[in-house]
C-alpha cells in the first residue's frame, strides 16, 4: 500500500509542476478549474428520454430528458373529477337557496300582513308567532346553505392547489439544461428510475476557464483585479505556449499552500489564492496545470 501511495504522489506532483520545467520565471502555479453544475432529477419516475452524452455541448434551457408522468396525470384526472362533482353540489345548493329565498319573501309578506291584522285585532298572537317563526327558520336554512357552499368552496380551493402542485411536478419532470456548456460526466441512462435529487449529469461552461494559482504575501502588491497576465501551459513534452488571462478574484484570507503544489517547503507556507480567467481555445482542460507571470 505504501508503494502505491508514493507512486500516486509522484504522478500528481509531476502533473502540477510539469509545465514549469523549461520556465523558471513563473510567478505562480496552479490548476485550471471551471464552475461545475450538477443537474439532478426534480421528479421521481422512469427516465423515458435522456439525450445526454459526455462531451456534448448543450444550450441553456434545452430539454434533454423526460421523467414518466403517468401517475401524476392520473392523480390530476382524479382531482379534476372530484372538483367537477363539488361544482355540481354548489349548483344544487344555489338552486335550494333560491327556493328558500322565494319562500322567505312570501313568509315576510305574510308576517307583515299579520302584524297589520294584529293592530286591527283581526289576527291572534299565535298566528303572529307562527309567521315570525317561519321567517326565522327560513333565515337559518339560508345561512346553513351559504355555510355549506363556503365549505365546498374551500374544498375546491384545496383541490386547485393540489392540481397546481401536480402541474408543477409535471413541468419539473422535464429535464432542462440550466446553463450553456459541455457535459463532463453522465450518471444516468434512459430507462432507469430517477428519484428526486438524483444526479443525472455534470456540466460546465468551458468557453472561459479559471486558473487558480497561489501567491505569497510579498507578491500581493503586484496583483490588481482586471489586470492582464501571461498564462503558460504545456505545448508538448519540451515546449510551452502562452495565453492571456485576467485576474478576476483574490482571496481575502491566507491559507496553507495545497499539498499538490511545488516543494514541501513551499507547501507549508501561507499563500493567497488567485483566479485568472482565460479564454479557452479548446485545449484547456479541468485539472490541467498552468502557471502565470505578472506584468513587471
Amino acid at each position: 500500500m505504501k508503494k502505491v501511495l508514493i507512486f500516486v504522489f509522484v504522478i500528481i506532483g509531476f502533473g502540477v509542476t510539469g509545465c514549469s520545467k523549461n520556465n523558471d520565471k513563473a510567478d505562480a502555479y496552479g490548476n485550471f478549474e471551471a464552475i461545475k453544475v450538477t443537474v439532478s432529477a426534480q421528479g421521481t419516475g422512469q427516465l423515458l428520454k435522456f439525450n445526454v452524452e459526455e462531451g456534448d455541448t448543450l444550450a441553456k434551457n434545452e430539454q434533454v430528458g423526460l421523467i414518466d408522468t403517468t401517475d401524476l396525470h392520473l392523480q390530476k384526472l382524479q382531482l379534476e373529477a372530484h372538483k367537477k362533482s363539488l361544482h355540481a353540489q354548489i349548483a344544487n345548493i344555489a338552486a335550494q337557496t333560491a327556493v328558500l329565498e322565494e319562500q322567505k319573501t312570501v313568509a315576510v309578506t305574510d308576517l307583515s300582513r299579520i302584524q297589520r291584522m294584529i293592530k286591527d285585532s283581526a289576527a291572534t298572537p299565535k298566528q303572529l308567532d307562527d309567521a315570525t317563526g317561519k321567517v326565522n327558520v327560513l333565515n337559518k336554512q339560508i345561512i346553513s346553505s351559504q355555510t355549506q357552499k363556503g365549505v365546498i368552496d374551500s374544498q375546491i380551493h384545496s383541490i386547485d392547489s393540489q392540481i397546481a402542485q401536480i402541474n408543477e411536478k409535471i413541468l419539473k419532470s422535464r429535464v432542462i439544461n440550466p446553463i450553456s456548456g459541455t457535459v463532463l460526466v453522465r450518471y444516468a441512462e434512459a430507462g432507469e428510475v430517477a428519484t428526486y435529487g438524483r444526479p443525472l449529469y455534470d456540466i460546465a461552461n468551458l468557453r472561459y476557464i479559471n486558473l487558480r494559482v497561489y501567491v505569497s504575501g510579498a507578491q500581493l502588491p503586484k496583483i490588481k483585479l482586471g489586470e492582464k497576465v501571461k498564462v503558460i501551459v504545456d505545448k508538448n513534452a519540451k515546449e510551452n505556449r502562452s495565453l492571456t488571462g485576467n485576474i478576476t478574484w483574490v482571496s481575502s484570507e491566507a491559507e496553507f499552500t495545497p499539498k499538490n503544489i511545488q516543494t514541501k517547503d513551499e507547501r507549508v507556507s501561507q499563500v493567497y489564492a488567485v483566479k485568472v480567467k482565460v479564454r479557452n481555445d479548446g485545449t484547456l482542460k479541468i485539472g490541467m496545470p498552468g502557471e502565470i507571470e505578472f506584468n513587471q
